[in-house]
């Protein structure tokens, strides 16, 4: 038997296309010690683009996490940016689950003052200003800007860094942005690319956010340190 932590990397969609994706875009971070496996829903839509679709795919994800602790995971990473079904998640299993927005936003923080998001879509925008009030992040925040791309085209790298890097210019000589979050965790192998381009344009660096690296890795910090979520937030649900 592995003496390995068990970690999970919990797609929340109905869909096992982006799997192999998600595990190479942790891969560089993933500690020798740990053990990673990639979960993805059986149920509900197959992309997160509204809060339609984040409703839709919340409880699956509450099921999920309960199987998942049950198995003996030691933590899960919810690769999404806009944390579906994190927060009830929480109630229901005492092992840390995390999203991508809080630990996107709170890196860049530990980084610089100000930061822009680059989204996916405009059905995007108004959902993800909400994590910046919820977070009270406003004085820190200087825009979000969608490449109109959605989640199935993303895999088209070379297009996504081309509109990434063109909006992500735009938030910083306009916006003030002094850091760049990537909002959606399918933007995978664009953090790097983007950061070479802004530096080669700028001629200085802007930190640019991978939300699956940041969040992963954040993961690994709280099972390591054997702290989860308060339960003076999160009360324990009773189902019976």
């Amino acid at each position: 038997m592995s003496n390995k932590t068990r970690v999970c990397i919990l797609a929340p969609v109905n869909t096992d296309k982006f799997n192999q994706l998600l595990l190479e875009a942790v891969t560089p971070v993933i500690p020798p010690d740990f053990e990673v496996e990639v979960r993805n829903l059986t149920e509900g839509h197959d992309c997160i683009e509204s809060r339609t679709d984040w409703l839709h795919n919340g409880y699956p994800v509450v099921e999920l996490a309960k199987q998942l602790e049950q198995e003996g995971f030691q933590g899960i990473w919810l690769s999404d940016f806009d944390m579906c079904g994190v927060e009830a998640a929480r109630e229901v299993v005492d092992i840390p689950i995390i999203g991508g927005f809080p630990t996107s936003a709170f890196t860049a923080l530990a980084l610089s003052q100000r930061f822009s998001i680059l989204t996916i879509l405009d059905s995007t925008l108004a959902m993800q200003r909400g994590h910046i009030l919820t977070y009270g992040l406003e004085d820190s925040f200087a825009s979000i800007r969608a490449i109109d791309c959605p989640v199935d085209q993303l895999s088209n790298v070379d297009v996504v860094v081309v509109k990434a890097f063109e909006l992500a210019l735009k938030a910083i000589k306009e916006d003030g942005a002094q850091s760049i979050l990537l909002g959606c965790t399918g933007f995978v192998g664009v953090a790097a690319r983007l950061s070479t381009m802004l530096e080669e344009a700028l001629q200085t660096y802007v930190p640019v956010i991978d939300p699956n690296q940041a969040g992963f890795s954040f993961l690994v910090s709280l099972v390591r340190l054997r702290i989860r979520p308060s339960r003076l937030c999160y009360a324990k649900y009773d189902e019976s």
